[in-house]
């Protein structure tokens, strides 16, 4: 059993407003050296699978096919096995 954790974000080349009026409220409070804020969305599962790379495939085509639009998002993977169960 594997617990995935897929990151989704928009690309660099998108306008991401809600990313700038964040970064805007941090410049407001002092912050003024953080740049290039943006926002995502994060999705985790648990994933029936007895090999690493059986989950990865798994999270890779569930993201490649419901979760991240290819054409203005790029994802990222991270897996950790469930110990015991």
């Amino acid at each position: 059993m594997y617990h995935s954790k897929i990151t989704i974000i928009l690309r660099k080349s998108i306008l991401d407003p809600q990313g700038k009026a964040v970064e805007l409220g941090i410049h407001s409070l002092g912050y003024t050296g953080v740049a290039n804020v943006r926002i995502g969305k994060c999705v985790e599962m648990d994933i029936d699978a007895n090999q690493r790379d059986e989950a990865e495939k798994i999270s890779r085509e569930i993201s490649d096919k419901l979760l991240a639009n290819p054409i203005m998002e790029d994802f990222s993977i991270s897996l950790e096995e469930h110990k015991g169960l």
